[in-house]
């Protein structure tokens, strides 16, 4: 029982940490109310919050933003020995971050609905449960053909040996 406090206690703290980011790239106008935290071996790595208003960059959400700022600091490309406290469910866009980043643990706060009741797209919420489909209503998609697609999928073979992928 006392293990269990004492990792309630730990996820507390750093949970309270990003959304005190989040308060803060709100009231400062950087962003979206959204903070995040990388944690490594219990020490802070790094803390962020939405910088998409400040850097005019729609990627720039909290969780992507940590990452980036984390692997820099740290300077891999590989978090697998970090944890992340996120404010909110990550949307699929950092929840792909953070899955590319190998980060260890995610641990969050507020259920995507509670930005949702607020206004935020439901998308996030439809993405993360497969519930809805894929909402593309302004955006084409579509594979280019023949010869521009076959030289797209080239370059993967002819750079095979060049990385090493796990």
């Amino acid at each position: 029982m006392e293990e269990a406090n004492a990792v309630q206690d730990r996820e507390h703290k750093f949970l309270t940490i990003a959304v005190q980011e989040a308060h803060k790239g709100a009231e400062c106008g950087h962003g979206r109310p959204f903070g995040a935290v990388v944690v490594r071996n219990d020490e802070i790595v790094i803390s962020c919050h939405n910088m998409v208003l400040a850097r005019t960059d729609p990627t720039a959400h909290a969780e992507v933003t940590a990452i980036r700022e984390a692997c820099k600091k740290l300077n891999k490309i590989e978090l697998s020995d970090c944890e992340m406290y996120a404010s909110c469910e990550p949307c699929p866009m950092c929840f792909g971050a953070i899955y590319l980043s190998k980060i260890k643990r995610l641990v969050y706060g507020a259920k995507a609905e509670a930005a949702i009741a607020i206004g935020y797209n439901a998308f996030i919420a439809d993405a993360l449960r497969g519930t809805g489909f894929y909402q593309k209503g302004h955006l084409e998609i579509k594979r280019a053909d023949g010869n521009a697609s076959h030289i797209a999928e080239q370059v993967f073979e002819k750079s095979k040996a060049k990385f090493h992928i796990h």
